[in-house]
């Protein structure tokens, strides 16, 4: 992304409402994950490029089958900055994709975090590590005889949003959203640009001026 700031600056500069609205300009009015989707962590920020995973229902098979291959493969190959995305066809009760153990091994390979709309278990060890996971849900249940990942790295729906490989993951205390590869140069430059006339209406509403009147020199709420 040439002249934009590095990501982990935009990661410090970005937050999910102002990219929202930016995308909701473009007509990409589905990018903004369902709100059961919540940080395990209020304080920390997920920004990086999706890596995707489809879990369906486990089916009866051999005893030498290994459920976690493809589990294992994404998490062995993740690259820094990148951010496993775990499709389970939330919201569910029935499986946590995700824990301490995949926590660890893909904090270690540099991920910036992980987003599922599946369960989340291991979550006092998972906060003690300081590793951003946007969660559907808490509960212990593995995978095994559950569940299992079936594709890895092609495009899965997550709480309502279509992810690829690839897009932008911002996650925050609001919530997360996606950004289309294709489009995220010209989205992130408008966001950066918003967040600017945002920085300035609420200098001015901070200084006494009226709501009407700062909309209407800046149209920005």
């Amino acid at each position: 992304m040439p002249n934009l700031p590095p990501p982990e600056d935009l990661a410090r500069l970005l937050y999910t409402p102002v990219l929202s609205d930016v995308l909701d300009g473009f007509g990409l009015m589905h990018q903004a994950l369902r709100p059961f989707v919540r940080p395990l962590d209020d304080t920390l920020v997920l920004f990086g490029r999706a890596r995707t995973g489809q879990y369906a229902r486990a089916t009866l098979s051999s005893a030498d089958h290994n459920p976690y291959e493809l589990e294992m493969d994404l998490i062995d190959s993740l690259q820094p900055g990148e951010v496993p995305v775990l499709a389970c066809d939330g919201p569910t009760d029935w499986v946590a994709p995700w824990g301490e153990l995949l926590s660890t091994a893909s904090r270690v390979r540099g991920a910036a975090g992980c987003v599922t709309d599946g369960l989340v278990r291991d979550v006092a060890r998972i906060r003690a590590m300081k590793f951003p996971v946007f969660h559907g849900g808490i509960g212990p249940l593995d995978t095994r005889n559950r569940a299992e990942m079936v594709e890895k790295d092609v495009a899965v729906t997550v709480a309502g949003s279509r992810i690829a490989p690839g897009d932008w993951i911002l996650g925050d205390v609001d919530g997360v959203v996606v950004v289309p590869a294709a489009r995220a140069e010209e989205v992130f430059r408008a966001a950066l640009d918003k967040i600017q006339a945002e920085d300035t209406t609420r200098a001015e509403l901070e200084a006494g001026d009226s709501l009407r009147a700062v909309f209407a020199r800046h149209g920005v709420l």
